[in-house]
């Protein structure tokens, strides 16, 4: 089979691409072919074989005649249907496996592949993967970054609410850039030609399914992770949290409560704009962006993990990974991360931006953390092979 992955980014940028690139090398090895097509970057690591890429787009650099263009390019691409089109009849794909294309790409991407298998009478399938609730919030995060509350006004078609808000990056400019494009493509109907959507959770399902077109479309398939082996090691009296420093994440709610239990050691790994208030709080550790073996270690060893975001979360992997190493989370009953966590066996819930509610888990999870820790050896995410297995009957689909 002829998979051709389309995602805006073609080099190590974030989640989308971790999930494009792991998957990509696995369709390889089992014997497909597979070609990218996306923006055209230094960094770009996976390609095509006409090297038929889109202009870089670099919204915070780049010259002041460019700039002036991005505010139609980012709605409609013309250089993407062209060069896509240039992919479309070298390969000849059975199926395009769209991932994050808005902005850089543009959904016009899609007319392209439905033009290109009208004329050639192909029966190529559209398949999306769903990373955010971009298709129904032209912010991406369901969250009004001004007031700080979470938002669902846009979720029935009423994009204008995003311009009224402000609701990308606090620019009315830019919120009305992204208020167009989504009435624009709502208009054009466009989405209503993709076969498949994959939702990272059910969670995320369920917000896009507030949308009659894509209602019939969605399907919930959690991401897929590695199983690493198991090993019994000694726990260490800290409590962990990893991840980005930021507001949304809950960061300033786990700092307020770090700081009422004085007598509890807490460890924060990674970095964020909220890192000197983090280095403020005297019984917190801070030892800043870990990965690889080091972050491994300082999960295993953890006492349990605590996500406490404040934000609609998909389907984050801090939470999989923390069960996975054989160390339970504290997780915030928002988005996507009750539906990993089974509560009083791997760990445990509280409401999200309730300070008192976490402060009291954070208690109750400390006696019980090592029954928690074993529970997790019964943890079965999906691994890429049984991925695998549940993406080949979506691509095969009639």
């Amino acid at each position: 089979m002829k998979i051709l992955i389309i995602n805006k980014f073609l080099y190590p940028n974030g989640g989308s691409e971790t999930y494009i690139f792991k998957l990509g090398n696995y369709l390889r090895c089992m014997g497909h072919q597979v070609e990218y097509f996306g923006m055209e970057h230094e960094g770009r690591c996976v390609g095509n074989r006409v090297n038929a890429y889109t202009s870089e787009m670099d919204f915070h650099g780049g010259s002041i005649l460019s700039k002036l263009s991005y505010p139609i390019r980012t709605i409609y691409s013309r250089e993407a249907r062209a060069k896509l089109r240039q992919v479309l009849e070298d390969f000849q794909p059975d199926v395009c496996h769209l991932n994050n294309f808005n902005y850089q790409l543009t959904p016009s991407v899609i007319p392209a592949i439905c033009k290109w298998r009208e004329e050639n009478h192909r029966s190529c399938r559209i398949v999306y993967t769903a990373h955010d609730p971009q298709l129904v919030c032209p912010n991406h995060m369901c969250k009004n970054p001004n007031s700080g509350e979470n938002c669902e006004k846009c979720l029935d078609g009423s994009f204008l609410n995003c311009f009224k808000g402000k609701c990308i990056h606090g620019s009315a400019a830019k919120s009305a850039i992204g208020s167009a494009e989504a009435y624009f493509w709502q208009r054009k109907g466009v989405y209503r030609n993709i076969d498949t959507i994959i939702c990272c959770s059910e969670f995320l399902q369920g917000k896009l399914d507030r949308n009659p077109v894509l209602a019939e479309k969605t399907i919930a398939l959690h991401n897929f992770v590695e199983q690493p082996e198991w090993k019994s090691v000694r726990k260490k009296n800290y409590i962990l949290y990893f991840g980005r420093f930021s507001e949304e994440k809950g960061i300033r709610t786990l700092l307020q409560v770090c700081r009422e239990l004085p007598d509890i050691s807490f460890v924060f790994a990674g970095n964020g704009p909220l890192e000197a208030e983090v280095n403020a709080v005297p019984n917190v550790r801070n030892v800043g962006f870990q990965s690889g073996e080091a972050l491994e270690t300082l999960i295993r060893e953890a006492r349990f993990s605590v996500y406490p975001s404040e934000c609609y979360e998909n389907c984050p992997f801090s939470v999989m990974e923390s069960q996975m190493y054989g160390t339970p989370v504290l997780g915030a009953d928002i988005g996507g991360i009750p539906e990993l966590i089974r509560p009083g066996e791997t760990g445990d819930l509280f409401e999200s931006g309730n300070k008192e509610a976490l402060k009291a888990k954070i208690a109750e999870m400390g006696s019980k953390a090592a029954e928690y820790s074993e529970n997790c050896r019964d943890i079965r995410f999906d691994t890429i092979d049984r991925y695998y297995e549940k993406l080949m009957k979506i691509y095969c689909a009639d």
